[in-house]
């Protein structure tokens, strides 16, 4: 069978181009291994979201007097947990295969490797094979968990994020390593449903990393605060799994001293790999760096004519939204439309524990570093109506403008509800507005949106509520 297009993978990049490209009029077909939605739908964004939702609520409940309302003390039912989490991953990928079925795409199941002359074979679970055959084929195969050295992910004693969202017991006692996305989401959830989490970071800054200093910084506190203890600026040096209990050393990178933790599982949270082997990149000579991500030009094209990658198969940022980005992109360069490359610097980033984090742009230290005379403005929520009025005063909004043209550069959030607040930001810095036209912009009150505004009016020495 013959395509205009053949899409590999079908998460939040492939299958996203798959309907764009069939909007356009082209003829699709997308190959995948196991479940439509890729890691995102099933193993990721998703479910992962509905986990941290349950053991919000279950915090919710435990302090309702916060709120003026008696209630026996709850428990969380961990399997019940699990279970809802796998329903609503179930129920997302139904609403891909509706999708496909309403774009007209080809749905092929399977195992999908590039050949010569812009051709798949795919190989099903009773490994049977058949050959496809495309104008243009864009790689969308994800990645999975990074295996550190020396650590064996066995998928009972040493887990990845996959792993994770499906034990069959909450265990006692976790090690987490990695302060990542990842790393933090499951150390909040198992913390908070009442496991003893130590977190195992490498760099400095302990807790997301490489979020802005004063965003890590308050997240560190806040999670000494929930019960997570955190080893940040710490190596592990190894994990014994051989007796009953697994024992993790580390070693405190500044002092050089090492310590041993106990606990049931480990997590290894600690980046990703590529899907990049086994699916004939060799075969067509398309090139790959030196960590075995795909290369391509600014509108997602390799080095071979006709093939395209997207998502985590490239070094971009590991995002869903990234990843469906570039696959609308892609497929739109594909048909000749007149289109943009991706300003990779007005990507938001989220983490959703609580309280959760989004950012935008540039850090304080990333504008000094690149030479910038900058405007600060910091507001926290504990001076916003709204944030006292819901329970939730913990963390602020910083935002930090070019002191001489009033350029946005950038915004770091902490707090309830902050990942649907950074899209005003994103929005600000792809129309270039200033500092002086999201001060004028009359925010809502109340709401916690008004910390952006209130955090420009600090930058410029225009702050009222504080």
């Amino acid at each position: 069978m013959n395509f205009d297009l053949i899409v590999l993978g079908s998460g939040p990049g492939g299958y996203v181009a798959a309907i764009r490209a069939s909007q356009l009029g082209m003829k699709v077909a997308i190959v995948e291994r196991e479940n439509l939605g890729g890691i995102c739908l099933n193993w990721g964004c998703i479910p992962t979201k509905a986990l941290l939702k349950s053991a919000q609520v279950y915090n919710y409940i435990n302090h309702a007097e916060d709120y003026g309302i008696k209630i026996s003390k709850a428990s969380p039912d961990f399997d019940a947990m699990i279970n809802r989490s796998r329903d609503v991953a179930g129920g997302m990928s139904k609403g891909v295969q509706f999708l496909m079925k309403k774009n007209k795409i080809t749905v092929i199941d399977g195992d999908g490797v590039l050949a010569r002359g812009k051709k798949v074979v795919v190989t099903d679970a009773k490994g049977s094979k058949k050959e496809y055959s495309a104008d243009h084929i864009i790689i969308a195969t994800g990645a999975r968990a990074k295996m550190l050295p020396g650590i064996n992910i066995d998928g009972k004693k040493v887990i990845g994020y996959r792993q994770a969202m499906t034990l069959k017991k909450q265990p006692k006692k976790m090690v987490v390593i990695g302060a990542g996305a990842i790393g933090v989401e499951f150390a909040y959830f198992y913390n908070s449903i009442g496991t003893e989490v130590t977190v195992v970071e490498f760099m400095e800054n302990g807790l997301l990393p490489r979020e802005d200093k004063d965003v890590s910084k308050e997240l560190n506190k806040i999670f000494k605060k929930q019960g997570v203890k955190v080893l940040g600026n710490t190596a592990v040096e190894n994990v014994d799994t051989s007796g009953k209990s697994i024992k993790v050393t580390v070693k405190d990178r500044k002092t050089e001293k090492s310590d041993t933790i106990t606990c049931d599982v480990v997590l290894s949270a600690a980046g990703i790999t590529p899907n990049t082997e086994n699916i004939g990149l060799e075969v067509l000579g398309i090139k790959t760096d030196k960590r075995g991500f795909i290369e391509v030009d600014e509108y997602c094209k390799t080095n071979v004519a006709g093939i395209y990658a997207i998502g985590d198969v490239i070094p971009t940022a590991a995002l869903a939204h990234v990843a469906s980005a570039e696959g609308i992109l892609c497929v739109e360069k594909i048909k000749g439309m007149d289109v943009h490359p991706i300003d990779y610097g007005i990507i938001p980033s989220c983490t959703y524990c609580t309280p959760e984090i989004a950012s935008v742009g540039m850090t304080e230290a990333m504008a000094k570093e690149a030479g910038h005379e900058i405007k600060i403005g910091k507001f926290p929520f504990s001076a916003s109506g709204k944030a006292s009025a819901a329970g939730a005063k913990e963390g602020f909004v910083k935002v930090i403008y070019d002191a001489k043209y009033g350029e946005l550069l950038g915004a770091h959030m902490i707090g309830t509800n902050v990942t649907e607040m950074i899209a005003e930001i994103v929005a600000a810095k792809n129309l270039e507005t200033t500092g002086h036209e999201i001060l004028k912009a009359v925010h809502p009150h109340p709401t916690m949106s008004e910390a952006v505004m209130e955090a420009t009016a600090a930058a410029y020495g225009e702050v009222i509520h504080l």
